[in-house]
């Protein structure tokens, strides 16, 4: 069977390796590995995820659902003040990642990486930013945006980005009917950033 970013291969961890991004504006520098997900720099859905939006403003507890090695998480602590992101992921390597990374830009006290089963299922979130994993399939996307869309708050937002060809306005459709009705907010390089709200 092969190995994907989101499973815990024996090869994680091994070749690692520094990179950079700008995320808003300012520039990041973060450790990776073998065995995570765009290891080699931000990947273009990330790219446009951040570039299509703002940090938020006035917002308390936040949380990265598929945070690889940390860059959404960071970003999101560092121009949120007072902000406490959940970085969340299934991949060990790509915590340990997230948790170093964290140290380096000085919000490690701020970026709490942990894998799904470790979340409060009580914290409500103000806003959960994501670039889900569209590969493990439709059925498994779907419980997996069911497990974390209730854990918003009333009028609370999860703002993500899916490919145009992997299904995102069939997603949005499915969003809405779900009971969360969803904006594209933003379409480029054939991604579409989606925003999903809580009713209230």
């Amino acid at each position: 069977m092969t190995d994907h970013y989101f499973t815990n291969s024996p090869n994680a961890g091994r070749n690692r390796q520094t990179t950079t991004a700008t995320i808003w504006g300012t520039e990041y520098r973060f450790i990776t590995a073998s065995g995570v997900f765009a290891r080699s720099g931000l990947d273009i859905a990330t790219q446009v995820l951040l570039r299509s939006l703002e940090p938020p403003v006035g917002v308390g507890r936040l949380c990265d659902v598929g945070c690889g090695y940390g860059p959404i998480a960071i970003a999101l602590a560092d121009h949120c003040p007072g902000a406490v992101v959940d970085a969340v992921d299934v991949n060990d390597t790509a915590l340990g990642l997230c948790a170093e990374n964290a140290t380096l830009a000085g919000v490690a006290d701020r970026v709490l990486p942990m894998r799904p089963e470790q979340a409060d299922p009580n914290v409500r979130y103000d806003e959960i930013w994501s670039n889900p994993p569209i590969r493990i399939g439709k059925q498994a996307l779907h419980d997996l945006l069911l497990l974390w869309l209730p854990r918003l708050r009333p009028g609370g937002a999860m703002r993500m980005v899916v490919g145009k060809n992997l299904g995102a306005d069939t997603l949005q459709a499915w969003l809405a009917d779900q009971g969360y009705p969803c904006d594209r907010v933003a379409s480029a390089k054939g991604f579409r950033v989606l925003v999903a709200r809580t009713p209230g």
